[in-house]
């Protein structure tokens, strides 16, 4: 919705169902005299000042669970088509630029037996870990915190983020966007990486930073790059990113399959009508507005 026209009906809502390009902030929430819910049509809350709805005692629904699993196959996908070349196999085809069969034509990295480093190993880090375990990856993971129990029933190994990067053949972001990941992946996280190195991005745009990864990609200082997410969303079709042969950039169809779209819309109904009848909502990002004050 046009943020004009959400702050001019803000005052008069009593519920409210957003998604991710909607900015739900501190002002615009100061004027919602009725607002009782906020359903959000994602898992992430990074577009949404969840302190404020707390303050203000506005539960806020969002949608966990039930997009993990598309969202993983989502990741592998763009994984295994960046280190095999597919989109540059697919457009050489398409231009007429197949001439015949080369032993040399657009040779490309590997998955199985490669050591992949996933940051974040939450829900869809983890489904993701099962995945590539099927490639006999050796796997590594970094967050704020160790999973002991994780390290054991997906066979993960527990290393700082300066260690991960050294060491890993290809680097998956499954972290959610917060002040302190934003831009995680900079200039000097890039030069830790491997020349020959795969980054692939599908939880947040700002947890790297663009101009850092083009320069990256174009002086080989890794290798390639697949992103479903960007900085700035959309990308313009003239950035540099967009531009390279060796970036595979998807419109953030990370739950894009029809039965879990289709499962988020129900979960965020779900948690608005909820909200509207004075219930506890059933996925509730914010249950401390339930405790007693």
């Amino acid at each position: 919705m046009d943020p004009g026209r959400l702050a001019a009906l803000i005052g008069e809502i009593e519920g409210l169902l957003c998604s991710i390009p909607d900015r739900i902030d501190r002002g615009l929430l100061e004027g919602a005299r009725n607002l009782r819910v906020i359903s959000q049509l994602a898992v992430g809350l990074d577009n949404l000042d969840l302190a404020a709805c707390t303050e203000l005692r506005i539960p806020v629904g969002h949608t966990p669970g039930v997009l993990t699993d598309t969202t993983a196959d989502t990741a592998i996908a763009l994984l295994l088509a960046s280190v095999r070349r597919l989109p540059e196999g697919e457009r050489l085809v398409r231009n007429g630029g197949w001439e015949r069969w080369s032993s040399d034509l657009l040779l490309g990295a590997d998955l199985h037996h490669s050591t992949v480093g996933i940051v974040g190993l939450g829900r869809i880090g983890s489904a993701i870990a099962r995945r590539l375990r099927g490639f006999d990856c050796r796997l590594l993971y970094t967050g704020p915190n160790r999973k002991v129990s994780a390290e054991e029933t997906l066979g993960v190994s527990y290393l700082q983020l300066p260690d991960l990067l050294r060491s890993a053949d290809h680097v998956i972001l499954s972290a959610p966007l917060r002040s302190e990941t934003r831009q995680l992946i900079g200039r000097a996280e890039l030069k830790l990486m491997k020349p020959t190195a795969t980054l692939v991005n599908i939880a947040r745009g700002p947890l790297i930073d663009p101009e850092a990864l083009a320069d990256a990609l174009a002086t080989g200082e890794i290798a390639r790059a697949a992103l479903d997410v960007t900085d700035p969303e959309p990308i313009p079709p003239d950035h540099r990113l967009v531009l390279m042969d060796n970036c595979l950039i998807i419109p953030h169809l990370g739950s894009a399959s029809h039965a879990t779209r289709k499962a988020m819309a129900q979960m965020a109904v779900d948690n608005l009508a909820a909200g509207l009848a004075g219930e506890r909502l059933p996925a509730c990002a914010n249950p401390e507005v339930y405790d007693s004050s």
